[in-house]
């Protein structure tokens, strides 16, 4: 183990230094072959032919990285990994209690779920979980490319809890339509921040200000960022579909979410104040479609997409109860204590849950929860 744990720590070692060697490589994407100077992984996104979106927010910078996991899975295979952390703890070699599971995310294409882990020393590592088989992903000598964000806060900016406003330059992100999408926090006067930024990687990245109603606190906020997002189509007109923490959901039209732009959200549906929106994928059995979302003190959620479409208000009043909601109706299902989550197939979802008897499972569950 110690002989295994030293490989793996080389290969760790390598995400905190700056490649000092890289080279071009021809390929659609303009990538370079070198070792991308990861600092930390707080978001993980795939886009086209297993290319993995690697959001590092210590750095304020966004990597992608060609996994050469592009292979096509005909069918999903079924992930099923008990004690996942004491596992993952020990091919690192260390304790459960020095590591951070930070994000999974399925590789729509090969159906592989990469996870990203923070060490306690600082260092973030990469797996992938195929079936319960744990290996780690070297990123030393890999395809990559990279760009900073634009307007980020400083690295000593300190919110009023005194936690890093660096980090949260990037809170989520997704994939589609050619561009790379990052929620998170600016250094501008309105914080909450969506940054468009399209792949291959240029110069160009788009950043819009962000602006809610939130029933549960009864005002107008610009500060506080989208903690998870997806995309949706109503009506044939595309939304960003988002939740923040004490869990309202706002819709923001994509075309006005434009650089420079100052954007003004509907919500339509507050969750219940007291709770953190962790994960929101978008499911599917027979005609209908369904948003999942998992949250820090609250079960899984689940809504009708048709509900958020047949609802056409917005919400401007402050939900009068402590932890009431309001809007857009929403079934608890029964699944609790459920950290991560991410799309399998249309009716399979990958989900990291902490089970009543204290163990950290990664498994798989079907579509009777639909």
């Amino acid at each position: 183990m110690k002989k295994h744990y030293s490989i793996l720590a080389i290969g760790c070692a390598g995400l905190l230094l700056l490649a000092t060697t890289t080279r071009s490589v021809r390929n659609q994407y303009g990538f370079m072959v070198g070792t991308p100077a990861i600092k930390s992984i707080n978001a993980l996104t795939f886009g086209p032919d297993g290319v993995l979106f690697i959001g590092d927010g210590r750095s304020a910078t966004v990597f992608a990285v060609d996994t050469k996991d592009a292979e096509s899975a005909e069918k999903a295979t079924a992930v099923d990994v008990k004690n996942i952390d004491q596992k993952i703890a020990a091919l690192l070699g260390t304790e459960v209690k020095n590591i951070t599971i930070q994000d999974i995310a399925v590789n729509p294409k090969s159906k592989h779920v990469f996870c990203a882990v923070q060490h306690s020393d600082g260092t973030p590592v990469l797996l992938r979980i195929d079936g319960d088989k744990i290996t780690n992903v070297s990123l030393n000598d890999v395809p990559f490319s990279m760009l900073a964000l634009t307007n980020a806060p400083s690295e000593d900016a300190k919110d009023r809890r005194g936690e890093s406003l660096r980090i949260a330059s990037i809170s989520d992100m997704g994939y589609a339509d050619g561009k790379l999408m990052v929620s998170g926090l600016s250094n501008q006067e309105f914080g909450s921040t969506f940054r468009s930024i399209p792949f291959p990687f240029s110069n160009k990245q788009d950043q819009a200000s962000l602006e809610i109603y939130h029933a549960a606190h009864g005002k107008y906020e610009t500060m506080a960022p989208i903690k998870t997002f997806t995309t949706t189509e109503i009506k044939g007109k595309k939304y960003l579909l988002a939740s923040y923490t004490c869990t309202p959901l706002v819709l923001f039209p994509l075309d006005e979410l434009k650089a420079g732009s100052y954007v003004k959200g509907r919500t339509v549906a507050e969750m219940g104040s007291g709770n953190q929106p962790l994960d929101i994928i978008t499911m599917k059995k027979g005609n209908d479609s369904f948003l999942i979302m998992a949250n820090s003190s609250r079960p899984v959620f689940k809504v009708k997409y048709k509900s958020i479409e047949a609802y056409q208000g917005s919400l401007t009043t402050p939900v009068e109860e402590n932890f009431a909601t309001a809007g857009v109706d929403f079934v608890s299902l029964p699944l609790t204590n459920v950290i991560q989550l991410d799309k399998l197939d249309d009716a399979q979802m990958v989900i990291l849950q902490r089970r009543s008897n204290g163990n950290l499972d990664l498994w798989t569950a079907n579509d009777r929860y639909l």
